[in-house]
């Protein structure tokens, strides 16, 4: 009966004319932004937060939220549809909705992400509603040696999840954990791997080496003499937007493990949205039946993720409000707004603040609702880009991608970067070394290095400090079962080509 009647609270809340005014404008934002190549809902918050000054906390708070989880489904359209993930978490779904689009099914794939995302954002504000605070006290058991291991755990399942061999994978995880330790140690102030240039003081931005190896790559290869650029815009129909009963099939339970997964990371501190992305993918490789589809256009590679990154950005809410502690960088912008219109967030904040929360929580179901009716009609817009002559449309990817860079920190050197690591893209595309494992350790380089000095210096550099929290005694135990089953299968199927050759020449 309180769920009924805290829900029958955040509704009267929501659906009052002004707030769903705001949460209109949030989630229409967020999506275009989202589209944006570079911007990012990072930035766009930060830009809009003075204008929430004059507001009251809830409209404000829902505003926020509404281009926080919008920009999560509008960059899956930039992903699908021309390879650029606008922001992390959205990168790993470059890696089978690209193919889609290639495929001339970029209709299929985008109606799925938008429903993966509201069914995970839907089913996510259910679960914040009725375990927010278990889930806060399970949380607050987190520790620097438990997020060790789960980023370590992360990025395994980012090295194994690539297509390819696993060596490359692992590979590319460790050149991306050089790139984010590039700068200033935050410990001794000493420069690391900067070359003695300022331009490298604070690190080398995911921005660009998104935009470099994902999207300045792929317009290399499609300018090469012997590529057609694979830019398919097939005539397109409504009915394409009709799911058919095989992918009904193929999709349903991968949105229902994807929003498993993104409700377990987005409630852990310091997480978020592209672990759970990533994780989900490696979870859909491995249960899935014909794993070699994957990189090749399967669509459970597009709403698993999709349906984990929004779970997640939902249930990134619950530290953030609960425990004070934000997942990542833009809760602790919405972290700094509640701060502002002096509301200390904490385990008191639901009793304290009864309005702003469940008022938060039933706007975001209305979000997402209206982020289903925004996009599925802007579908067959989105899908008529990839008909645009691509003599016209690189340029203009290019010019997005140039000032989404510089927007970053208004730095030309960061220009150069850019080419730069379009180049390294373009490179390891043609090796087969993938950029996913890559990006992703760029972004948890920095996170797994803290954490790991973290908990040697709580244990007086006591290395078994890993295996004796059973929490992180766990993860590193799933890390090594992945790995286990990952060679084991690879030996099943070197054994089983072993015989059909022996079969072959018997015969």
């Amino acid at each position: 009966m309180d769920l009924i009647a805290n829900l029958s609270l955040g509704f009267e809340v929501a659906l009052s004319p002004s707030n769903i005014l705001y949460c209109v404008i949030g989630v229409t934002v967020g999506t275009f932004v989202g589209v944006l190549p570079g911007i990012g809902p990072m930035a766009t918050i930060s830009m809009l937060l003075p204008i929430t000054f004059g507001l009251d906390p809830i409209g404000a708070l829902i505003m926020l939220a509404g281009i926080y989880y919008g920009a999560q489904f509008g960059s899956s359209v930039t992903s699908i549809l021309l390879n650029i993930p606008g922001h992390a978490a959205a990168a790993v779904i470059c890696l089978d909705g690209h193919p889609m689009a290639k495929q001339g099914r970029a209709a299929v794939g985008l109606v799925g992400s938008a429903i993966a995302s509201f069914i995970g954002g839907s089913l996510a504000i259910i679960l914040v509603m009725q375990f927010a605070p278990p889930l806060a006290k399970f949380a607050l058991r987190f520790g620097p040696a438990e997020y060790f291991s789960m980023m370590a755990l992360a990025l395994l399942a980012a090295a194994i999840l690539s297509e390819g061999e696993l060596l490359k994978g692992i590979g590319m995880v460790l050149v991306g954990l050089i790139i984010g330790v590039v700068g200033i140690d935050v410990n001794s102030g000493a420069q690391r791997l900067s070359f003695g240039s300022w331009n490298l003081a604070d690190g080398v931005s995911f921005v660009i080496v998104a935009m470099g190896v994902f999207a300045v790559s792929e317009v290399m290869a499609n300018l090469e003499p012997h590529s057609k650029p694979q830019m398919v815009g097939s005539d397109f129909t409504w009915r394409e937007l009709v799911p058919s009963w095989r992918d009904f099939r193929q999709a349903f339970g991968s949105i229902i493990r994807g929003f498993g997964v993104g409700a377990l990371f987005g409630a852990l501190p310091g997480s978020g949205p592209t672990i759970a992305s990533f994780i989900s993918y490696s979870v859909e490789k491995k249960v899935a039946r014909e794993p070699e589809r994957f990189g090749k256009g399967a669509l459970e590679g597009v709403t698993g993720p999709e349906s984990a990154n929004n779970a997640a950005a939902v249930a990134g809410f619950i530290p953030t409000l609960t425990l004070g502690v934000p997942g990542d960088a833009i809760m602790a912008l919405m972290l700094g707004c509640l701060m502002i219109f002096g509301i200390q967030p904490g385990p008191r904040v639901i009793t304290d603040n009864p309005e702003l929360f469940w008022g938060l929580m039933a706007s975001m179901w209305i979000g997402n609702l209206l982020l289903l009716i925004l996009n599925i009609p802007l579908i067959g817009i989105w899908v008529r880009v990839l008909k645009i002559p691509y003599a016209i449309l690189y340029p203009s990817i290019l010019l997005f991608i140039c000032i989404g860079v510089f927007a970053t920190n208004n730095n030309t050197f960061d220009i150069l970067l850019l080419a730069g690591f379009g180049a390294a893209g373009y490179i390891f595309s043609k090796l087969g070394c993938p950029a996913a494992p890559l990006l992703l350790g760029v972004i948890l380089g920095p996170l797994i290095e803290e954490n790991m000095r973290r908990a040697l210096l709580i244990s007086r550099g006591d290395p078994t400090v890993f295996v004796t929290h059973p929490i992180s005694l766990g993860l590193l135990l799933v890390a090594a079962a992945v790995l286990a089953g990952f060679f084991y299968s690879g030996f099943r199927k070197r054994r089983a080509g072993l015989r059909e050759a022996d079969t072959t020449v018997d015969g």
